[in-house]
């Protein structure tokens, strides 16, 4: 098996398997005995911010890994590659509004990353990959926070 074609297999994989913590807190508050919600809640948003700083840092990776970026594009790549972090944290100050937060965080990664990708060389597979996943999360962080409210 070519070296390309398992590391796409892998990406996916690592890529869907990453929404099993979505997936599963989602499940609990909606779920949980009602005094178990807010654990569920705060589980969520704790993952969603570790995988949004996770997705600002593969462009860091790859300014630092590629010598043949364009200067334009590499500052950019590095000043997009803490934002995500940013963005996180911003969510802790906003308490109700962290999920929204983090939500638009989602979808601002996915823009830039379909600006920057294209520069970078990625493969074509990949933004359709997280186009998926995006869409995703973004649904299960919103049903959090309904489940959130309807329950608790």
């Amino acid at each position: 098996m070519q070296l390309e074609s398992l590391n796409k297999r892998l990406v996916l994989q690592l890529g869907y398997a990453g929404l099993i913590p979505f997936f599963l807190m989602t499940l609990g508050v909606w779920t949980a005995e009602a005094t178990w919600i807010g654990d569920f809640v705060k589980g969520q948003l704790a993952y969603a911010m570790v995988i949004l700083s996770f997705l600002g840092g593969v462009h860091w990776g790859v300014a630092l890994l590629s010598n043949t970026l364009p200067e334009e594009i590499s500052r950019r790549a590095l000043a997009w590659g803490v934002t995500p972090s940013l963005i996180a944290w911003c969510a802790t100050l906003f308490s109700g509004f962290g999920f929204a937060v983090m939500m638009a965080g989602f979808i601002a990664a996915l823009q830039v990353d379909k600006q920057l990708y294209a520069a970078y060389g990625m493969p074509d597979w990949l933004i359709p990959m997280r186009k998926r996943l995006t869409t995703v999360v973004v649904l299960l962080l919103l049903l959090t926070v309904i489940g959130a409210n309807f329950r608790g």
